[in-house]
């Protein structure tokens, strides 16, 4: 999952959202000088990506990529869930909706800004005044979440591929996502609450 679905699942727990955001940023021990809360979101995440990663109804979204991008379809996959979660307002409705969520997780951010890892915190900036979190609902936000995937990789040159399957296969993997979300919501808020109680 990326961003936007990795803070949506973090129970609207400060530490918890802002660890589940930072996780990829935070190598080894390094987590281990962080709040304990902020530990716990990092946990999270981890939770999250292997239940994600494993899952058959992932495994048939990447088909749609895998024949261009071969181990970096996952990646793409991740920003297309997003897209979709971001597109069901059944999700946010509990917060007033998809503009006020994001204006709470970054509100999240600043206040822990001082446990943000230097790389992730350069780039808050930017999401925030692009409003990442929100426009994953449009297709311009896909598009330019898209080229962010190649600018990380290493052996990646373009994205424009990318999103014209996306387009081309709009309806399938939101299939997908429609299959697959819930499973994953019930299954990262059972982990979550397990984390919170010290149970795990």
């Amino acid at each position: 999952m990326n961003y936007l679905a990795h803070a949506a699942l973090s129970l609207d727990e400060r530490d918890l959202v802002t660890g589940n955001l930072i996780s990829d940023f935070v190598k080894g021990k390094a987590q281990y000088d962080l709040p304990a809360g902020i530990q716990k979101g990092i946990r999270l995440h981890r939770i999250i990506d292997e239940f994600t990663d494993s899952h058959p109804v992932t495994a048939r979204a990447k088909l749609w990529f895998r024949p261009q991008y071969r181990l970096y379809s996952g990646a793409f996959v991740d920003v297309v869930y997003d897209h979709f979660l971001a597109m069901d307002a059944r999700q946010f409705a509990s917060f007033g909706g998809l503009r006020i969520f994001t204006s709470r997780v970054y509100q999240y951010l600043d206040e822990n800004q001082a446990f943000l890892p230097e790389r992730f915190g350069r780039m808050v900036p930017f999401m925030k005044s692009q409003n990442w979190l929100y426009n994953y609902q449009f297709m311009t936000g896909i598009r330019d979440s898209f080229q962010g995937v190649v600018r990380r990789a290493a052996y990646l040159n373009e994205s424009q591929i990318a999103y014209e399957i996306f387009q081309n296969s709009y309806e399938a993997l939101r299939s997908c996502y429609e299959e697959f979300y819930p499973e994953l919501a019930t299954f990262a808020t059972e982990n979550a609450r397990r984390l919170l109680a010290g149970n795990i």
